[in-house]
């Protein structure tokens, strides 16, 4: 391997570090949903709207934060943001009331969202090649599925060994907060600026590289179908408590369990998603729109499941599988971006418009889902969430047919077009 190779999966490394841990406070939910209720006193829908009022400050600041992608290198972004939820956590920890969780929910996700996450995907999105997008980014996903996984079995080592109640929240929060400011710590001192450029020009940045990004016709598609994506996705979450309700799942084992559905899954589905657009589909849109299909034969499967301990198992696994297909979209899903043509010096635009509309159903997706559990309590409710999680994958598919429609028609003008060219160029 080369000494650029080295430097190359060197950063690349640093930056799953990153993104393996900024998210662990404001997504807590993930490993410890049932004693957030039991020792913070929040209900489903509050548990919601904390959530909501995260994504609605992420979704506000997208474009600000790929502006400053654009504007800053990510060594200095990086940093700032992990060190940053860091001493969030250090306030979570007290318990504050609901009113204050939700000023912090929404500081995380300046922190997170605006000041990291756009900065992360420019990142990765010029480390590799157009034909490496797939890889790159379903390894980004898996080997934050790794970190995600490692910190998040630690954490719930924490809250166990601490007596699985307040004390072991409060201590598996301070186990998350030292963490993320260790991270920062390691990416100022291990991440490089980038190389200037060889013609030393400047990106465009603020409105005209917005601009410029905005004129591309297809990420308004790819957005979108990140939007699909990120619905169903946020759906996962409600299968920890289903078990628990449904199947009578210990608190211990829920924790385990949405570990492994929230983290572990990433190490597989990211790779995965991304060796098959790759390499089976040849095209990351040509995979999302038939995943998208293949999620509905295992709903079916959960929903005819009958509840009860003794089918604790097959409705483990079948839940699992389904987030496993979830997981293998999540992936690949910025990887169109390199199919529709958007420049790399206008990335950071590009994924601020992308993460405004994608990642848009955090505002509210918890919230539907959380209040239509509260309001229709057991099977009942479950049944409707799923239901309407089967029905969001129907109209996927849909938008993930069009993009990929857009996508080969693009290919068929540009193709038309040179050919145009060389039989000019004969004559």
């Amino acid at each position: 391997m080369t000494t650029q190779a080295k430097a190359k999966w060197l950063r690349f490394l640093v930056l799953v570090l990153g993104g393996g841990t900024i998210y662990k406070l404001a997504n807590l939910k993930d490993a410890f949903y049932v004693p957030m209720q039991e020792n913070m006193g929040l209900s489903h829908t509050e548990i919601g709207t904390l959530l909501s009022v995260n994504a609605i400050v992420a979704t506000v600041l997208f474009v600000a934060g790929g502006f400053l992608a654009d504007r800053y290198e990510p060594r200095r972004l990086i940093p700032v943001g992990l060190i940053g939820a860091g001493l969030l956590g250090l306030y979570m920890a007290t318990f504050p009331g609901f009113g204050a969780m939700l000023i912090v929910f929404g500081l995380l996700a300046i922190c997170a969202d605006c000041l990291f996450f756009p900065s992360l995907l420019k990142a990765i999105r010029n480390l590799g090649d157009d034909d490496e997008q797939g890889r790159m980014f379903g390894f980004l996903e898996g080997g934050r599925g790794v970190v995600d996984t490692l910190i998040a079995f630690a954490a719930l080592g924490v809250f166990l060994v601490m007596g699985s109640g307040a004390d072991g929240l409060k201590s598996a929060i301070l186990f998350y907060s030292a963490i993320n400011i260790g991270a920062g710590l390691l990416t100022w001192f291990l991440l490089s600026d980038a190389e200037p450029r060889a013609d030393g020009g400047k990106e465009p940045v603020g409105l005209a590289g917005l601009m410029e990004a905005a004129r591309v016709p297809g990420i308004w598609l790819v957005s979108l179908n990140v939007f699909m994506v990120y619905i169903v996705y946020c759906g996962l979450t409600y299968f920890i408590p289903y078990l628990k309700d449904m199947y009578e799942l210990p608190v211990a084992l829920v924790g385990a369990y949405g570990i492994i559905n929230q983290y572990f899954l990433k190490v597989l589905g990211g790779p995965a998603g991304g060796y098959m657009s790759d390499k089976t589909f040849r095209s990351p849109s040509r995979y999302l729109k038939w995943a998208f299909l293949a999620l509905l034969p295992v709903m079916g499967v959960i929903v005819a499941l009958p509840t009860g301990p003794g089918f604790i198992y097959p409705a483990m696994a079948a839940t699992l599988s389904f987030a496993f297909i979830v997981f293998t979209m999540r992936g690949v899903f910025w990887a169109p971006m390199s199919e529709v043509g958007i420049p790399s010096r206008i990335t950071g635009s590009a994924f601020g418009i992308g993460c405004l509309i994608g990642y848009a159903p955090g505002m509210f997706a918890y919230m539907i889902y959380g209040a239509i559990l509260d309001r229709f309590p057991g099977e009942q409710g479950y049944t409707y969430v799923f239901g309407l999680m089967s029905a969001l994958a129907v109209i996927g598919f849909v938008v993930a047919s069009l993009l990929r429609r857009t996508i080969s028609g693009g290919a068929a003008l540009a193709g038309a077009s040179e050919a145009a060219t060389e039989a000019t160029s004969g004559a």
